[in-house]
């Protein structure tokens, strides 16, 4: 379990019920008192936001899809909520950060903890570009019914909440019912039907949630464009090469090697490019790209 930061600590803000921004205020119950740290204004709350979440254990797939989200999401001007949990959370708010975008994390214990210990770096990074925010005071200890109350202040802080996966119990579904409940629109990511990481999201699915194909249907309800996409940086003619095949789908190495002639030399060098740079991933033996080819 995470210790209190005293540093964090110290940076703590306190907003009292009458100051929250008029989407949280208008949920069925908005807390008394919001605590945040992290160097953006107050006002980044009350801005156009969207809620990512899904799977603390979520797939490959999963993980790659909430990374898109974040940054194409975010570089559209959206802020990107989300929970700093392991799995879907955290890639999202990676994905915004990437983007150079602004994102909040609303945790489920005290603003001065890091939850879980292990993200404690992307909650500092969060902080230096957004927030992370908290109805719980100092010192207050995770517990494991804070966190579907977590939930609920996820889902009203934005107008559209967006599951990415879910099994059949899964807390993300908890965040999408309160976000049914004040009236907001939810997005699933349809999965394999034989998946147990999409039992939950084509659940939302059958039950009249809004598939999502792409960051497009979200930023269609403001009003914005993927224009602002953004896209993989300048890298050389192999890695370029093994980023369009990933476009496609994911792809083991020799998949790759069928695909773009390289030798394992070039190729593992493209590959190692491409990770270093941040625009793909592996994992299980399969490379995922998580920026679009420019």
């Amino acid at each position: 379990m995470s210790a209190p930061d005293p540093e964090a600590t110290r940076a703590v803000r306190r907003l009292r019920r009458d100051a929250l921004p008029e989407l949280l205020r208008q949920i069925h119950d908005p807390p008394r008192a919001l605590f945040l740290r992290g160097r953006a204004a107050v006002e980044v709350l009350a801005q156009p936001a969207v809620a990512v979440v899904g799977a603390r254990a979520c797939s490959p797939y999963g993980a790659q899809v909430a990374r898109l989200l974040g940054r194409e999401l975010a570089a559209a001007g959206l802020v990107v909520v989300s929970g700093l949990a392991r799995g879907v959370d955290g890639e999202a708010h990676r994905g915004a950060l990437e983007a150079e975008g602004e994102t909040v994390a609303v945790l489920g214990c005290g603003i001065d903890r890091d939850y879980p210990a292990a993200h404690a770096e992307l909650a500092r990074r969060i902080c230096e570009r957004g927030l992370v925010v908290s109805e719980y005071e100092p010192g207050v200890a995770p517990a494991p019914w804070r966190f579907p109350a977590r939930n609920r202040i996820i889902a009203g802080l934005a107008a559209v909440t967006v599951i990415v996966e879910a099994r059949e119990r899964s807390g993300a579904l908890i965040t999408a019912d309160f976000a049914l409940e004040d009236g907001r629109e939810v997005f699933a990511v349809p999965g394999e039907i034989t998946g147990a990481l999409a039992a939950g999201t084509n659940r939302l699915l059958r039950q009249g949630a809004t598939p999502l194909t792409s960051a497009d249907d979200v930023l269609e309800l403001f009003g914005l464009s993927s224009s602002q996409r953004p896209r993989a940086p300048a890298v050389g003619a192999a890695a370029a090469a093994v980023l369009e095949q990933l476009a496609d789908s994911a792809s083991s190495a020799d998949e790759l090697a069928h695909a773009t002639g390289l030798e394992p030399g070039p190729r593992a060098a493209a590959l190692a490019e491409l990770e270093v740079a941040g625009i793909a991933v592996e994992a299980d033996g399969r490379y995922r790209g998580v920026v679009r080819p420019g």
